[in-house]
């Protein structure tokens, strides 16, 4: 007989199992997260649950208002628009500097991150995949060496990866990734104009395909257990 998963009982334990909620929508963009409702279904004080909600704030995935309380971050398609307008401008001319100095020891690493992409598709971990193909971006970025270019697109990136992990399917997601590897192909072979085409084609790809609308058809929503 198969034990019961314990509950999570530490902040960070806590923090964990709502992000993987949010990833897998059944705590959907804007939905309020209460206190007290929160401590009653992880059975712990407020005091965990205020921890929990801080790291996740921290993270962008909640949005904590003062005097309404924590709310899932949600993303505007507006917001969504800038965002990777800002990140075509400023990719589009580090791909450039990113083939003149990287080394084969750097394509071995993006290698191994592509493997770890590949992996995170395939386990169905939408927070993991999310996360690893927005670092791969970061990745080039430090290849490069400029250091407020690398600050600039580690917060435009974690954005984005809310962004995607909320709204990118699982095809698109794959798509992603074998965009990563033909962009590697060509940046490896020298070719700075193909490479620079295929970064911009990626970004604008990834924009056009997320999904606003929520999914058709049932779904557990972890608001019911959190409002009994």
């Amino acid at each position: 007989m198969t034990e019961p998963v314990p509950a999570p009982d530490s902040s960070e334990a806590i923090a964990s199992d709502i992000a993987a909620n949010i990833a897998e929508q059944r705590l959907p963009p804007g939905a309020k997260l209460p206190e007290e409702a929160l401590a009653r279904v992880y059975k712990v004080s407020r005091t965990k649950i205020r921890s929990a909600l801080v790291m996740l704030a921290k993270d962008k995935l909640v949005d904590l208002i003062p005097d309404k309380g924590a709310f899932v971050s949600k993303p505007t398609v507006e917001e969504t628009r800038n965002l990777f307008f800002v990140r075509r401008t400023l990719e589009m001319a580090m791909v450039k500097e990113f083939v003149a100095r990287a080394t084969p020891q750097d394509y071995e690493r993006l290698e191994a991150h592509l493997q770890a992409e590949h992996q995170a598709i395939k386990d169905n971990n939408m927070q993991m995949r999310s996360a690893l193909l927005s670092d791969f971006h970061i990745l080039l970025a430090r290849v490069v060496g400029n250091d407020v270019l690398t600050d600039i697109l580690e917060k435009l990136a974690g954005r984005s990866a809310l962004i995607t992990m909320l709204y990118q399917s699982t095809r698109d997601a794959a798509c992603s990734t074998e965009e990563h590897s033909a962009f590697i192909a060509a940046a490896r072979a020298g070719d700075v104009a193909r490479a620079v085409e295929l970064m911009e084609h990626h970004l604008l790809h990834v924009e056009q395909a997320l999904m606003f609308e929520p999914p058709s058809g049932p779904r557990k929503d972890l608001l019911r257990e959190l409002l009994l």
